[in-house]
């Protein structure tokens, strides 16, 4: 696989349900590990990839990114898609190493992964079974190159946001709430009193919304149209 990541892997046997879980800037594949246990009672794949592009944090230690990120500025939609194509490529090494569940494989960011959670999620919707974009954005240069496709009709996506975030202002969660809209999709859109952060009871929202919602068998546009329904 073309990324280094982290994992964590159910006892169980598969097929997995599957979490890939995109950190943010300056974090690592370990960031989001420790959610694993909560996620689907711990019985959910979770795979952490690590961004390539380093990103210095003092004291001589690094941190990594997917792009590199100045939060005034539009995104460089050419190293956005650099990141985004080494994320398509590690997910396509990691569904023919992992017995992953290709009905119940969900997109989860955090800040600078939930923007890179959106365009996976977005420009493949039939690949995934729910977006999670967690103190992120969806960058409107980038909505403006997804095109709208069946798909994306009732797929499970949830935004979570605090009010009190000093690093993505709340306010551009709400205009990524309202970029996400036109595509159609079954939106979960929720702020909590906290900061550029996690707190139980946002990951208490995350567990539910992602049992009830995006792990939940759902119709997909084929079925509907020939008047089926997914077992």
């Amino acid at each position: 696989m073309n990324l280094l990541y982290a994992a964590h892997v159910p006892a169980s046997d598969g097929p997995y349900p599957t979490v890939l879980a995109i950190h943010g800037w300056g974090a690592s594949a370990h960031d989001l590990l420790g959610l694993a246990p909560y996620l689907h009672g711990g019985k959910a794949l979770v795979l952490c990839p690590q961004g390539e592009v380093t990103v210095p944090i003092g004291g001589g230690a690094a941190g990594y990114g997917w792009f590199q990120l100045v939060l005034s500025e539009p995104p460089d939609l050419v190293a956005f898609r650099r990141g985004a194509d080494a994320l398509r490529t590690f997910l396509d090494g990691a569904m023919k190493r992992y017995p992953i569940d290709p009905q119940r494989l969900v997109a989860m960011g955090f800040s600078q992964g939930g923007a890179m959670a959106y365009d996976l999620v977005l420009r493949d919707p039939g690949r995934f079974a729910g977006l999670a974009a967690l103190s992120s954005w969806f960058p409107a240069e980038l909505a403006a190159t997804i095109p709208p496709r069946p798909e994306h009709e009732g797929l499970p996506v949830l935004v979570v946001h605090g009010t009190q975030d000093q690093l993505l202002d709340v306010e551009r969660a709400r205009q990524s709430r309202e970029a996400v809209r036109p595509f159609g999709v079954a939106l979960t859109y929720r702020e909590f009193d906290m900061g550029h952060e996690i707190r139980p009871e946002a990951l208490r929202l995350l567990v539910q919304w992602l049992d009830e919602k995006a792990f939940a068998p759902r119709p997909r546009p084929a079925d509907t149209a020939a008047g089926g329904v997914l077992p």
